[in-house]
């Protein structure tokens, strides 16, 4: 990135997280900061870790590890009787693409809503875009949203109706007969759904306004609550343009369902794991003790550097990072 650019990109930067700042203080939102580094965290399969080493000649060594998200401190804050709260939070995910698209280390803005559910934050995500843009950004990046369900998108773009395909047999039947190469007729139904969805749906997704795609599938396991009667839970993601922007979820407090998702997944860590040097996190087998009184609320993370990204129309994250991973490996 040439000098005049990095100087664009680092004030329309600050502007930007000055705007949201001000927004969130308005409405009484507490910003808090959280640490980069954590004993443990919470068990995601498809997430590689960082890892490092505490050393010191008072107390025991012992392996710590960088955050993919805030999540984890954060949730707890709102366990102790925190109001609603924001960050922007410094994020690391091992093993990413190396792309226009991905970098290592990146921005993230996170926020949780007390007494809101998923739709409320879409509403607020739309007011918080649309009052802390910068300068000349484009309409196609800007509110009012379009909105469309996961099965909607389906539906339209693979004439696959999901809550009639719920059982792996029956996605794979449908996945054949799109002439989809590489499904696997013993792999997971959430694996299946991936390769339709990112092959047929994603690149077919309107791009003249953000779009929210909500009620992702069940099968798709997260910390996010089920929608009443249904297949789907209660979560949504938003793209701008080509890219994935922010994801949502009305936030899960069943107890033992947070007991059963850390078993789960960190089960499928061990298994993927354990033959190679990738890194298993210690994870805190007590987590889910946090949620016995946790308030109704709605958490969104939106990827500060793709956002500003589609606010500046630059088509690289390498032109909002003043010093992006791709440089200090070639």
């Amino acid at each position: 990135m040439k000098h005049i650019e990095k100087i664009k990109a680092a004030k329309n930067r600050s502007i930007l997280y000055s705007n949201i700042r001000t927004f969130f203080n308005d409405k009484d939102y507490l910003e808090v900061e959280t640490p980069s580094l954590s004993s443990t965290l919470i068990p995601e399969a498809t997430i590689e870790n960082f890892s490092t080493q505490f050393i010191s000649d008072f107390f025991p060594s012992k392996e710590l590890y960088l955050i993919p998200s805030p999540e984890i401190f954060m949730k707890q804050l709102i366990s102790e009787g925190f109001p609603s709260i924001y960050q922007f939070s410094k994020c690391f995910r091992n093993s990413e693409q190396i792309s226009k698209q991905h970098n290592i280390e990146f921005t993230m803005l996170e926020y949780y809503s007390i007494g809101m559910d998923e739709k409320d934050s879409i509403e607020l995500t739309s007011e918080m875009i649309s009052k802390t843009h910068i300068k000349n950004a484009p309409s196609w990046a800007l509110p009012p949203f379009r909105k469309m369900s996961v099965n909607e998108a389906m539906i339209k773009y693979t004439n696959i109706d999901l809550e009639k395909c719920q059982k792996q047999s029956q996605l794979y039947e449908k996945a054949i007969h799109l002439g989809l190469n590489g499904v696997q007729k013993n792999e997971s139904w959430e694996s299946t759904f991936n390769r339709i969805f990112l092959t047929f749906v994603e690149p077919n997704l309107p791009q003249d306004k953000p779009l929210i795609l909500d009620e992702y599938p069940k099968q798709i396991d997260c910390l996010a609550s089920n929608k009443k009667n249904s297949p789907f839970k209660k979560r949504w993601e938003m793209y701008i343009g080509r890219l994935e922007v922010a994801n949502c979820y009305d936030e899960l407090k069943d107890v033992e369902k947070i007991e059963e998702y850390y078993k789960k997944e960190y089960a499928n860590i061990i298994k993927e794991r354990s033959q190679s040097n990738r890194v298993i996190p210690d994870i805190d087998n007590n987590y889910h003790n946090f949620f016995a009184n946790f308030p109704q609320t709605s958490g969104v993370a939106i990827g500060m550097d793709r956002l500003l990204m589609s606010q500046m129309e630059v088509d690289s994250i390498e032109g909002v990072i003043l010093f992006p991973f791709s440089d200090m490996i070639t």
